[in-house]
């Protein structure tokens, strides 16, 4: 499918596309998906009607703010996920790949975990070691219906929360969930040694690497032996006693704080959305229809401009990878939690609101700029083939697999044949433009100046 722009998209046409791949036929310039910018008031008029349509027919939908999340909760939440006590050797805190100076990532490629040293893209690790994927940015997860960038916690048919522990998360405990994966976010990166346990030296590092429930367990007893901590809970859970109190209610509690300040649905296009006309510039206007035409809104749709399913957009493999394939710095992403072959190479669609504001891009941060990744999509086989190492930091750059023919074997679909001119790549980026809310670029207060551990919190400027 080789896009280029034209002068109008006919009523008819656009209608079309909503239930389609939105293939088109370039022989037929009358076929072609975008616009030149509308000059008059009734072109404009006519544009914001289409545009309305192309949304509705798509799917994409106004963000709801989440109902009232007692202040209590929020407050525990706050001081959990941003204290150190939760780390085997209290040297790092979930919010430091979080950061809210910069969009609740870390600025980097790779995140580095337990043991380094530094903030955001200066931060480095004494033996060289990453986490094997991009730290992913935390906006508006009460929506989502799976978390991680493989899914692996996430929500089914029947509202229940499934996790990669299983059993291990019983009901009782599960019934402390109050909003759905997001309540579970918290469960995991404490058990993982590179992230947040750490090898040695620490009572968490000494259990099991099976014994989840051991560990939650442990992390429970230093919280509960700080009276500010035994406070917080209380408050947080009034009808529930201390002694009955599991690592999930700390998990809800940092899901409610992350749902509650993380959620943001103020932008140009929810203007838009809601009525005002003139909410989106002329520039933005017209990517907004010339991405409700293309394919790109098949997957990035809903609330949150994500289908919250799995796509190999043939990104290339780099870092520590996940223990998969003959080298075992491979991963096969979706494949890991579903066992099917046809997953392999899948992750989850990137959410698009203020992902502008979330580089680098991808489920390994292969790509620096939003720019490069929207461009990535045009003829993304030859863009894997040509991926030059040389934007990588020197540490990552021969870590680089020769795998791009295995990737592209299982390729979505819907990627193949896209060609995007450069007048298409502009108008994308301005609506990308739109789906940033100004919240999101000022986030620095939601860290707190100390936390009841009394150990060093990450810092607001860095």
């Amino acid at each position: 499918m080789r896009l280029r722009p034209s002068r109008t998209l006919p009523t008819f046409i656009a209608v079309a596309c909503l239930n389609t791949a939105c293939s088109f036929d370039v022989a037929n310039p009358a076929l072609t998906p975008t616009s030149a910018a509308p000059d008059r008031k009734d072109d404009i008029d006519a544009t914001v009607q289409l545009v309305r349509q192309l949304a509705a027919g798509r799917g994409v939908v106004p963000l709801d703010r989440p109902q009232h999340i007692r202040n209590d909760l929020v407050k525990l939440g706050q001081a959990l996920a941003f204290d150190p006590i939760l780390s085997g050797n209290k040297n790092i805190s979930c919010m430091t790949c979080h950061m809210p100076a910069f969009a609740t990532g870390d600025g980097r490629a790779l995140s580095i975990g337990e043991g380094g040293a530094e903030f955001g893209p200066s931060r480095k690790h004494p033996d060289g070691t990453f986490i094997a994927r991009n730290a992913p940015a935390m906006f508006n997860v009460g929506a989502m219906k799976h978390l991680f960038w493989d899914g692996r916690i996430q929500v089914d048919v029947h509202g229940a929360v499934l996790t990669p522990a299983g059993s291990q998360v019983t009901p009782a405990m599960a019934q402390v969930f109050e909003f759905g994966p997001a309540s579970a976010i918290g469960m995991f990166p404490v058990t993982n040694r590179a992230e947040m346990r750490g090898l040695g030296g620490n009572e968490l590092a000494a259990i099991n690497d099976a014994d989840l429930p051991g560990i939650w367990s442990a992390l429970m007893a230093r919280l509960m032996s700080i009276d500010e901590y035994r406070n917080m809970f209380r408050a947080a859970y009034p009808n529930t006693r201390l002694d009955d109190m599991t690592f999930a209610h700390a998990s809800n509690a940092i899901g409610a704080f992350m749902v509650e300040k993380f959620t943001f649905n103020d932008t140009p296009w929810d203007r838009f959305l809601a009525g005002k006309d003139n909410a989106l510039s002329r520039a933005q206007l017209e990517g907004a229809q010339t991405f409700l035409t293309l394919k790109c809104s098949i997957c990035h749709t809903g609330a949150t401009f994500s289908d919250d399913q799995f796509h190999n957009v043939a990104v290339v493999q780099f870092g520590p990878g996940a223990g998969d394939g003959l080298s075992l710095r491979d991963d096969f992403g979706r494949m890991r939690v579903t066992g099917l072959a046809s997953d392999k190479y899948r992750f989850r669609t990137t959410p698009l609101r203020n992902v502008e504001l979330t580089g680098p891009y991808g489920h390994d941060g292969a790509i620096a700029s939003l720019r490069s990744f929207i461009e990535h999509y045009s003829e993304s086989d030859l863009k894997l083939h040509g991926f030059d190492s040389n934007s990588l930091e020197p540490s990552l750059r021969g870590t680089v697999l020769a795998s791009a023919d295995d990737i592209l074997a299982t390729r979505d679909d819907l990627l193949q044949g896209v060609v995007l001119t450069s007048d298409l790549v502009d108008k994308l980026m301005a609506y990308m433009s739109a789906l940033t809310d100004d919240g999101a670029r000022h986030m620095q207060e939601v860290v707190p100046t100390k936390v009841p551990s009394g150990l060093t919190v990450i810092p607001r400027k860095p």
